[in-house]
This record gives structure tokens, C-alpha cells and sequence, in this order.
């Protein structure tokens, strides 16, 4: 699965986030490698616990080595690639996770595009806009995101949805 985001990608973090946070309050172990921005506040403020959670912000050249090892032990993997992966990396980690019975969720900022495979399901981020800010003071309280999500076989007829990247009171909303 894919993550992607336009130029600016406002909201991918959160809406990758938001993909893993239902599962890990379910009781999954999930991990996060390449992803140095990933703030732990908003992965709870999303409903991730932080418990059942890894962060290895900076893997460096071992990006895919640390990813295929957190592959074998947890649930779901979102790894953000350094650079340009090479299609056997791809090929190699994609079936390692098939293997495992584990999810491996690629975020992809949609300006730089770096791994080589046509995933089965890809969520893309459209557009974002904040609430909470009145005229000109305030707080940011909530983010909507557009989302689109399509892909292969069954996923193929693009679906488009508004979501609440956090809501108000916190977690995920449709709106």
C-alpha cells in the first residue's frame, strides 16, 4: 500500500498515520522507519499507542535491511525510502511482508516519487485545509484532507472521501 501526496503534501503524515492508528488500538505492533518529522503528539492524537510503536527516524543506507528486520516482527511497517528504491529492493521487501502476514505502508511525497512498483492500493492526500484559528489568534484544532483511493483489481474505481486529520475532539472523522 501507498501513501502519496501532491507537491506540497500537506497531510500525508497524518493520513498515513490514520491508516495505522485503528490497528495499533486494536492491539497491532506498528514502526515507522525514514520518518524524522513523525511527531509522537499527533500519532496519539490520532489514536496510535505509542506502546505498541517504533520510530526509527534515520535508518541512513540500512533503510531497507532495518525495514525487512521490523517486517519479521511487527504488524505494519510505514517506511518513507531515502531515495530512489531499486525494483529488486521493492520486489524483495513486498514479498517479505506477503511472507509475514505483515502490511507494509510506503509514504510517498508525490513530487518525489521513489519506489518502483505499482502498489495494489495507493491513498492519495488532494487537499488540505486547518480550522481553529480565529481572526487571526488562536489554535489549530483540526485539519481536513481530501483523499482519493484507487489502485489494482478491486481497489481500481477511484473512491474520494473528506476526513478529519485529527478531528476536533481527536481520532479520525468522515466529513
Amino acid at each position: 500500500m501507498t501513501v502519496t501526496g501532491g507537491s506540497g503534501s500537506v497531510g500525508l503524515t497524518s493520513a498515513a498515520l490514520a491508516l495505522v492508528a485503528a490497528s495499533s488500538a486494536a492491539g497491532s505492533w506498528c514502526a515507522a522507519v525514514g520518518m524524522p518529522a513523525l511527531g509522537a503528539v499527533a500519532a496519539a492524537e490520532l489514536g496510535l499507542d505509542l506502546a505498541r510503536f517504533a520510530l526509527v527516524p534515520a535508518a541512513g543506507p540500512q533503510w531497507a535491511t532495518v525495514t525487512a528486520a521490523l517486517l519479521d516482527a511487527l504488524d505494519i511497517v510505514m517506511v518513507q525510502p531515502p531515495f530512489r528504491v531499486q525494483s529488486a529492493d521493492a520486489r524483495r521487501l513486498s514479498a517479505r511482508a506477503r511472507e509475514r502476514g505483515s502490511v507494509l505502508l510506503v509514504v510517498e511525497h508525490g513530487c518525489r516519487a521513489r519506489w518502483p512498483e505499482r502498489p495494489g492500493v495507493r491513498v492519495s492526500v488532494q487537499e488540505a485545509r486547518w480550522e481553529g484559528l480565529g481572526q487571526g489568534h488562536g489554535r489549530l484544532e483540526a485539519r481536513r484532507v481530501e483523499t482519493v483511493v484507487d489502485g489494482r483489481g478491486t481497489a481500481s474505481r477511484p473512491r474520494r472521501a473528506w476526513l478529519w486529520l485529527p478531528a476536533p475532539p481527536g481520532g479520525v472523522e468522515r466529513g
